[in-house]
């Protein structure tokens, strides 16, 4: 039976700063020293809030949160890339992509403490609210570009999602739905090399995740996430692309360098050899390191701003709990619907019964 070749496809591969720091000149985004300290000092203060909220946690004055130590690399540099017209549409572990969009640390703490308040899209931003439900986000993210393809917005929409999202129909869904309607929208998999705990070989024979994009009709792209200034310029030249209503995939290679999630164990999956391995690809010391030997940074201005993070945890750790104190638990019934069916009126008014014997 005669056979012809029906389709070929190659997933290119960027890294412009190399895991000793070294970076690859023609390849380094145009920006300023500032905008190069913003991306360390956001990169610094993710890492530093995550350790906090971990105590915070373990504490018990917040709930399960998802860490995204190791991942602060592809979510500063992404979210520094969007535009203030862009959508970002984030999943349950977009710490350093919030607070480098502009939220406040005290709201992310409130929405760990069960207050819908932390998840408020704020008035005038473009920012989602988080997807708890694996890979749903990635059909948002495609229904936004799709109405800005429809308006001709000047605008992206940027999905954040993980490998174990990537096996999940919504995604596969969602690529295709973005090429057919020229979507204005990037989808970026954040490769952590685990969903929970079954590792990426596990859970997809594909050699690559970028290529998904492929059976969408769309492109796919793999960047070294643990590289931020690889992963901006992917991410900004990916998103230039969206706008003009050809959507992509970005496949971001990282590293989930603590738990999943506050309830999770990853001593029981993985080893220690493998986690020292990853520490040395740590991207905060990697892109230190690179802008140390620029002349960009030195010890003052690493403890400047590590005391500008603790500030600012401070102050946003104490607005949190104050912020609790005037949260009436029973009102998570009011808003829901127009008139509360009698079943929940019952549990409303057990709800409120047991508040009083517990005061």
């Amino acid at each position: 039976m005669p056979r012809e070749r029906a389709a070929e496809f190659t997933i290119d591969h960027v890294q412009v700063l190399d895991e000793s720091g070294e970076a690859d000149e023609d390849l380094v985004p145009n920006l300023s020293e500032e905008e190069l300290l913003d991306l360390y000092r956001n990169m610094k203060r993710a890492r530093r809030f995550d350790t906090r909220a971990i105590a915070l946690q373990r504490r018990g004055e917040i709930g399960t949160i998802a860490p995204a130590i190791g991942q602060e690399a592809v979510q500063v540099a992404s979210a520094t890339a969007l535009s203030e017209a862009d959508w970002m549409v984030p999943s349950f572990r977009e710490s350093a992509a919030y607070l480098t969009r502009g939220i406040d640390p005290h709201l992310l703490l409130w929405y760990a403490m069960g207050m819908e308040e932390g998840a408020e899209v704020p008035e005038g931003e473009h920012t989602m609210p988080p997807s708890i439900a694996v890979g749903a986000q990635t059909l948002h993210g495609a229904g936004l570009g799709w109405g800005q393809a429809i308006t001709d917005d000047d605008a992206a929409s940027l999905v954040f999602f993980g490998d174990g999202a990537s096996s999940e129909g919504d995604a596969y869904e969602a690529f295709n739905m973005a090429g057919v309607f020229d979507a204005h929208t990037v989808f970026l998999c954040q490769n952590n090399r685990y969903a929970i705990s079954v590792p990426t070989e596990n859970q997809t024979r594909a050699e690559t995740i970028a290529q998904k994009a492929i059976a969408g009709g769309i492109d796919g792209i793999q960047v070294d996430g643990n590289d931020v200034l690889g992963t901006y310029k992917v991410v900004t030249e990916a998103l230039e692309q969206a706008r003009q209503g050809n959507p992509i995939l970005v496949e971001a290679l990282t590293y989930r360098q603590s738990m999943h999630t506050t309830a999770d164990d990853p001593s029981v999956y993985r080893t220690p050899e493998e986690e020292a391995e990853w520490e040395e690809r740590d991207p905060i010391d990697r892109y230190e390191d690179y802008l140390r030997s620029e002349g960009v940074l030195d010890d003052e201005t690493v403890a400047e701003i590590e005391e500008d993070v603790e500030t600012e945890l401070e102050a946003a750790i104490e607005r949190a709990r104050e912020g609790e104190k005037e949260v009436v638990p029973a009102e998570m019934f009011d808003h829901v619907f127009d008139e509360l069916p009698q079943s929940l009126r019952k549990q409303r008014d057990e709800f409120r019964r047991e508040e009083v014997d517990h005061d």
